[in-house]
């Protein structure tokens, strides 16, 4: 006679993400305080930089922001990565309050490798978006349920987000966040990153005025 098999129900109940560690960090944007949670099922981490008291706050000026290693390590000129980044943690230094979401997901989340393969299709004349698609990705595979749930986790009670891109206000929205308002993010452009500016002003609608930032 045959034995049912018992297979287990996922808890749907369960948060997506765990605070694993905090600290305090002292930073040369002032004294911050570090959290970092860690994905369910999984070690991947992400960190959360916190000025000030966010619990139960409104409008607290927030970047969520995806890790770029080729710019905010490397130094390369091919993207606004890091000037964005900077220009975040520059403006919440100089707050009362605020937060920067650091995720873990390169390359819009193709990953570090495959943005390094579409940077080759881009050099030989591909925008970023027809490199991804030729890749076999869309054209952006980030999530925003992960910085949903951090930022509820730590009880911000709605967000001023730091961004130019609408569809990265809608996807937050989605997932349950108030955003009250949009903090441009202007930084300037080079000859390397012009282009690269200009498609994601055109084909995805980034509020990104190229007449500021040149």
């Amino acid at each position: 006679m045959a034995t049912a098999q018992l297979h287990a129900v996922p808890d749907i109940d369960q948060p997506l993400v765990e605070l694993y560690a905090e600290a305090p960090l002292p930073t040369r944007h002032g004294l911050l305080r570090a959290f970092v949670f860690r994905e369910r099922g999984s070690d991947k981490e992400h960190v959360v930089a916190v000025k000030g008291e966010i619990r139960g706050q409104q409008g607290v000026p927030v970047r969520v922001h995806s890790e770029c290693l080729t710019s905010e390590i490397l130094g390369s000129l091919k993207c606004d990565c890091r000037e964005q980044l900077e220009n975040a943690l520059d403006l919440i230094g100089r707050s009362e309050r605020g937060a920067v979401v650091y995720l873990r997901q390169e390359g819009r989340g193709i990953g570090l490798g495959n943005k390094i393969r579409a940077y080759a299709l881009q050099a030989r004349g591909a925008d970023t978006y027809e490199a991804n698609r030729q890749l076999g990705f869309q054209d952006d595979l980030r999530r925003y349920d992960i910085a949903a749930a951090m930022l509820k986790q730590l009880g911000v009670a709605s967000i001023d987000l730091i961004t130019n891109n609408p569809l990265k206000i809608k996807g937050l929205e989605s997932e349950g966040i108030v955003v009250r308002g949009r903090i441009p993010s202007a930084t300037p452009s080079n000859p390397h990153n012009i282009g690269y500016l200009r498609t994601k002003r055109e084909r995805t609608g980034h509020l990104i005025d190229l007449a500021e930032t040149a």
